[in-house]
């Protein structure tokens, strides 16, 4: 988009590991800068970081060296401190026209940050804004700053609806794009249901552990294979082993590169308690799977049509879960119908029309900046003696 061409862009997220927020940061932040804008992503991870996700090599990173962490009260309070300090330096040097920050806490820094700069700053809440656990002391500052943003971006009208009018008075819905790895190859065909996602709480992996374990011996040549890292590992491990499961389902961590787990699946399951969006059924979707998925809130629902290229149950339903995946496991017919409608489907969520959405966004912030420098030029008295 030539209207943002030039533009100094500066992107801030806590850090650059593999995740559907890093993902999107790679994607707007390169493709930015193939525009020509001069972009600056700030993390507050270690210097040694490396992300996880190619960026473009004309982006630049500043890392902060302030990685959250676990911490008592006094030492939590400095450390905010410590990254409201970096922040604001750092977002001051790079003299963006605008500035992106993703996720609540980062988002709550950055406003923080930037009070006194007459900066734009779009803030992108990247979950489900009512039930993520992030405590009432950001919650309240979450309510109070955001009306202060220049716009917010969802990912789906429903997240969306959470917020108060004053928060929602200047807002974009901007799903996820699909962005599938370079160059990847079908290598399907040995029964593989795949699941991906953080090792947590949210991602309901011990839900579907739970159903694979009701219907596995019905389905014995096929296996559970789960992508993915966190601090749930251990637990879901135990949980694994207990239901006699420890041959039929691994768990190997993150794929050497980004998305290539769409290689090898032959059935995507996302048991998910809540989603902001839920990027890798999307990304399953795109490669030609079928997929199956709670009706959590938000983003199955946005993306898929019960029984015409997916299926959806009843969010958290164990039974019903089980009884979905039995169906696809034993029927490959309705395993490749619903394969071939999603990758038709889903195409509305390419990655052209997605960006060009994030541009409208951009050139709006550019032109309110344009217009406050405009301003400010138009008051400023005159001088006899320049």
């Amino acid at each position: 988009m030539a209207g943002i061409t030039g533009a100094r862009i500066t992107i801030i997220v806590s850090a650059l590991g593999a995740g559907g927020t890093e993902h999107v940061v790679s994607l707007v932040a390169s493709h930015w800068a193939r525009l020509g804008c001069t972009v600056t992503v700030i993390t507050l991870e270690a210097p040694t970081s490396e992300p996880y996700y190619r960026l473009d090599p004309r982006v630049t990173i500043e890392r902060l060296d302030v990685p959250v962490q676990k911490a008592g009260k006094l030492r939590a309070a400095w450390l905010v401190a410590r990254r409201l300090y970096r922040l604001r330096s750092t977002i001051s040097r790079t003299r963006p026209d605008f500035v992106l920050s993703f996720l609540t806490r980062t988002n709550v820094l950055t406003l923080l940050a930037t009070r006194g700069l007459r900066l734009p700053v779009i803030v992108s809440e990247r979950n489900n804004p009512a039930v993520q656990p992030f405590g009432p002391f950001w919650k309240w500052l979450q309510l109070r700053l955001y009306p202060r943003a220049f716009a917010l971006v969802t990912m789906t009208k429903g997240a969306l609806d959470y917020f108060p009018p004053n928060v929602r008075r200047s807002s974009r819905v901007i799903a996820n794009a699909i962005n599938l790895p370079d160059g990847w190859q079908k290598k399907r065909g040995n029964n593989v249901l795949t699941a991906v996602g953080r090792l947590t709480e949210q991602k309901g992996f011990d839900l579907l552990l739970e159903a694979f374990a009701k219907v596995a011996s019905d389905h014995p040549e096929w296996k559970l294979v789960i992508w993915g890292e966190g601090e749930a590992r251990k637990a879901l491990e135990a949980q694994r082993n207990a239901l006699g499961l420890a041959d039929r389902v691994e768990m190997p961590g993150v794929t050497a590169k980004p998305g290539l787990w769409v290689e090898t699946a032959d059935l995507f399951v996302l048991s998910s308690r809540y989603e902001g969006w839920g990027i890798a059924l999307l990304e399953a979707m795109a490669a030609g799977l079928p997929v199956v998925s709670f009706a959590c809130e938000w983003g199955p629902t946005d993306m898929i049509a019960n029984g015409d290229d997916g299926i959806l149950v009843e969010n958290g339903d164990i039974n019903a879960l089980a009884e979905a995946l039995s169906n696809l496991m034993g029927d490959e017919t309705l395993r490749a119908r619903l394969a071939a409608n999603a990758e038709a489907n889903v195409r509305r969520y390419d990655a052209e029309h997605i960006l060009s959405q994030w541009d409208a966004v951009a050139l709006a912030a550019r032109e309110h900046t344009a217009g406050d420098k405009t301003e400010i030029l138009r008051r400023a008295p005159l001088r006899l003696d320049a």
